[in-house]
């Protein structure tokens, strides 16, 4: 209690106070004086925006929580630009093409060509030291009833021009000998001294072909990198000769070293009218840049879906901003007493959020470089060879930077407008939890208009299927409307994901429920945050979607890849009449007897009407095709087919409208034949085959009982497996006992299956995805830190009231893996319908595949690693004393 003087004296001295302070504004040097500012002395907390940053700076910790997520989007980013950097100076350094002693390329422009003549004219220009003409031809081999192909490059041989090096016999000197490569000697069987038969084009009659007998006289190794076909080599004139030909595809001029490139081109030009003159080194740079372009493929690829990873960060980065907002909520309320703007708040918050961004975008790119810089060097260490870029990528670098500040931005602007409309009373109360919970009517309105366009664009999407057979589908469109269906669907799994957190809850935590006051617990922990919990889990939902969908569609399209490589390929030769006459029935015995093949099969073929139009009935058992695994029905099954039972393909399956179970009358011979419909292909049939019936059928309808076709396979897996097999059929056909070569082979070593393509497709896409998985992670672990914060006072009374610090952690712990479950379930049941839609689009015969394995795998490694994520915010809630909540 202060007394009467004191008060005076109080009063006086701040009458003096201000006085001085009134004095200091007006005085020469005050804030008010000309030339300086007002306000110069107050101090920088002062501003809504300094006691922001002021905030920032005392607790860089929490802050920076909400970082995590944007700084992994910045690292990946700038990481891939790396990655690119680091694949293109290792293509560069590793590709050879035109040798390096190539100074100048000649090709010829408009119909002047390169013949002997201009290849002696380049050779007496001045400076010129070597040149040599380049020839890039192919040939058909005889002597194999199996076609054979084989390219065909003029090459020196020796010399600094030398694009092949020796390693076998001797290079040809002389006229009708070739050197190959090891591609043509592994898949050919040749080697020093085997004899080639060229198959060349009669000059007199260009349907007649005329045989050119050559001697191997080497085996070569190509120094392009590029060169991986059966190849076979000569000296310039020499395969001219053979080839029949005068003229060469470019000439490669080696120059002294003296000689100016400019002045020697300007040369060559007046010496050959026409001719068209490169510098080797652009020839170079060209074939290298176009092997970068080519390699570069899959990495573009892996730039779209960076961008799920992108957008991922930004939802996580959004709700941890609201959550250190909520943190705030007494200050901030302070700031609204005292006079601050909802506007100005906000913008300092915003600001605040840029700032945070450009931190992590900048931590985040720097990271991803000096990994990028340790690459090279750990590779080498497990016995890889990558080459470090020449550069660091800077524009791409400031570019990063800025666009992590600018996501930063679109995150922090929704929780900002949100926390600067905190009423001046809240300062009263000391946090609140930043849930948010279900959102209003408006929010659940927004979120049924984006079902109702989901469903919508879905629908539309369905009913413009093709069918069996429409090859003017326009699937990009289709798969448009997917996409832009799936977006749709996902943005209402955002905003009416907090009312589907507890439904949700009711339904998969029943188990956890079961297990004691700690589940328990956790059920309610993540139920009484529904906001919380729904923004953490639609981020592992978009993981899970696109993952699953991923491997769902990748399943469905490898069953239709394996059905069409049975379609294109059912085995590995196929043998057949030149003139479509029956075989010989003692051509299958005659196979059987070669220990190099297997599953010799014959099998019949005749033509039938169908309505209108004709279609082939075969007798071939589809059940062993390829023993039975990629050839697979659509509808009904393939095994044991029933007499009168007939397999129908796509086409006529469509066309006539039947399924499984219905009749079909074709006509032969002008006799109609019924048969019942047991399954249908989900496209075309083996061989040009659109019935399929079994070999009674055919034989009750009087057709021939000689075979049609006969199929085998290679005993041996692999290239030498092949090759031998290829000279068994060669050594059954040929002969005059045959017809001199009335039947012909057909190899099916050039139709590749795309599996592999597919495969390395799919793994890359998921590999990447699983950054969103990572960004998700992230967000957990960071929600689950400031959760921990904001729950000190629970976790201590529950101590108090007798919890232990295991079941504490368990708790915690169990939190965290629910937001894996509500993500995968979420995610799983988002992705499979539109998976399927996407298969369907794509291609309407593929059967749907459906992964059970992998998706467990997947939903199980969500709630493993959402679980892993809590375990450090969970060791802290367990050391929460119990005397906390009497302290708070």
């Amino acid at each position: 209690m202060s007394t009467p003087n004191s008060q005076n004296s109080q009063n006086s001295q701040g009458d003096r106070n201000s006085q001085n302070s009134q004095g200091d504004r007006n005085s020469p040097g005050g804030p008010n004086s000309p030339g300086k500012p007002v306000g110069s002395n107050r101090p920088w907390r002062a501003s809504v925006l300094g006691s922001q940053v002021a905030e920032l700076l005392r607790r860089p910790g929490r802050s920076m929580a909400t970082a995590t997520s944007l700084l992994i989007a910045a690292f990946v980013v700038f990481g891939a630009v790396m990655a690119q950097q680091i694949l293109s100076a290792t293509v560069i350094a590793r590709f050879h093409g035109t040798p390096d002693a190539v100074s100048l390329v000649v090709t010829s422009e408009g119909d002047q060509n390169l013949g002997d003549a201009r290849l002696a004219a380049i050779r007496k220009v001045p400076g010129v030291a070597e040149a040599v003409g380049r020839i890039d031809d192919g040939s058909p081999l005889g002597g194999s009833a199996v076609e054979r192909y084989l390219h065909l490059s003029a090459d020196p041989g020796s010399g600094d021009l030398a694009g092949v090096r020796l390693t076998k016999g001797a290079y040809p000197s002389g006229p009708d000998r070739l050197a190959v490569n090891t591609q043509a000697a592994r898949e050919y069987g040749l080697a020093p001294g085997s004899t080639l038969t060229l198959l060349r084009p009669d000059g007199d009659d260009s349907d007649r072909t005329r045989q050119v007998k050559v001697r191997v006289t080497g085996i070569v190794r190509s120094r392009a990198t590029n060169d991986t076909d059966p190849t076979g080599y000569a000296p310039g004139p020499q395969l001219a000769r053979l080839l029949g030909t005068t003229t060469y595809t470019r000439v490669d001029v080696r120059t002294d070293t003296g000689s100016a490139p400019a002045d020697l081109t300007e040369r060559i030009r007046t010496a050959v009218p026409g001719a068209e003159v490169r510098s080797g080194d652009d020839i170079r740079d060209e074939e290298a840049h176009e092997a970068v372009t080519d390699a570069s493929d899959l990495l573009d690829m892996v730039t779209v879906f960076l961008v799920v990873a992108v957008g991922a960060a930004v939802l996580v980065a959004a709700s941890t901003f609201r959550i250190v907002f909520a943190r705030r909520v007494r200050q901030l309320a302070l700031l609204r007493a005292i006079g601050a703007t909802p506007r100005r708040l906000a913008a300092a918050l915003v600001v605040e959020g840029a700032v945070i961004g450009l931190l992590a975008g900048t931590l985040g790119a720097l990271a991803a470089w000096g990994c990028g810089r340790l690459a090279p060097a750990l590779a080498g260490i497990f016995g890889r060879d990558l080459s470090a870029p020449a550069h660091f990528p800077l524009a791409e670098a400031v570019l990063t930077v800025l666009g992590t500040g600018l996501l930063a931005v679109f995150a922090v602007v929704s929780p900002s407008l949100s926390a600067s409309r905190v009423s001046p009373l809240q300062a009263l109360r000391s946090s609140a939890t930043g849930d948010g919970g279900t959102g209003g009517l408006g929010r659940a309105a927004l979120g049924l208009l984006c079902v109702a366009g989901a469903a919508l664009l879905a629908l539309q999407s369905y009913s413009g299927l093709p069918q069996p057979g429409d090859g003017e589908y326009d699937r990009l469109n289709g798969l448009t409307l997917v996409v832009a269906s799936g977006a749709l669907a996902f943005l209402a799994l955002v905003v009416l994901g907090p009312r589907l957190v507890r439904p949700l809850l009711a339904a998969v935590a029943v188990p956890l429920r079961r297990v004691g006051a700690a589940g328990r617990l956790a059920v309610a922990g993540v139920g009484g945050a529904p906001g919380r919990a729904a923004s953490v889990s639609v981020v592992v939902a978009l993981g899970a979607c696109l993952i699953g969908s991923t491997l769902t569609c990748l399943a469905s399209l490898q069953a239709y890849d394996r059905y069409q490589q049975a379609v294109a390929a059912p085995a590995d030769f196929s043998l057949t009449s030149r003139d479509e006459k029956p075989l010989d029935a003692k051509l299958v015995a005659d196979l059987k007897k070669h220990p190099e093949l297997a599953d010799v099969t014959a099998f019949r073929t005749t033509e039938v009407v169908e309505g209108a139009r004709t279609a082939t009935l075969a007798d071939l058992d589809l059940a062993t095709v390829r023993s039975g695994v990629s050839l697979t029905a659509r509808t009904g099954s393939l095994d044991h087919l029933a007499p009168g039972h007939v397999v129908v393909d796509a086409d006529h399956a469509h066309s006539l409208g039947v399924a499984v179970g219905d009749r079909v009358t074709l006509m032969y011979k002008k006799r109609p034949v019924h048969l019942t419909v047991a399954a249908t292909l989900p496209g075309e049939g083996p061989y040009g085959g659109n019935f399929f019936v079994p070999a009674g059928d055919l034989t009750r309808m009087g057709v021939a009982v000689a075979p049609t076709m006969v199929t085998a396979d290679a005993a041996q897996d692999g290239p030498d497996g092949r090759a031998e097999a290829r000279r068994a059929v060669t050594a059954t056909l040929t002969g005059p006992e045959r017809g001199d070569g009335r039947v012909v082979a057909e190899s099916a070593d050039g139709k590749d299956s795309q599996s592999e393509d597919l495969r390395t497709m799919a793994t890359t896409v998921v590999l990447v995805l699983c950054l969103t998985v990572l960004v998700a992670v992230a967000g957990v672990a960071t929600t689950a830190s400031l959760t921990v914060a904001e729950r000190t006072r629970e976790f201590g009374l529950l101590r108090a009231l007798g919890l232990g610090a295991g079941s504490v952690h368990r708790m915690v712990t169990a939190e965290c893996a629910l937001y894996g479950v509500l993500g995968g379930v979420l995610g799983l049941a988002l992705g499979i319908p539109y998976s399927w839609l996407g298969v369907r689009t794509v291609e309407t015969s593929a059967p749907f595949t459906l992964p059970t394995g992998s998706l467990a795998v997947v939903f199980t490694a969500l709630v493993l690693v959402t679980a892993t994520a809590g375990m450090v915010p969970a060791l802290r809630a367990a050391r929460t004393s119990p005397t906390v909540a009497a302290a708070e």
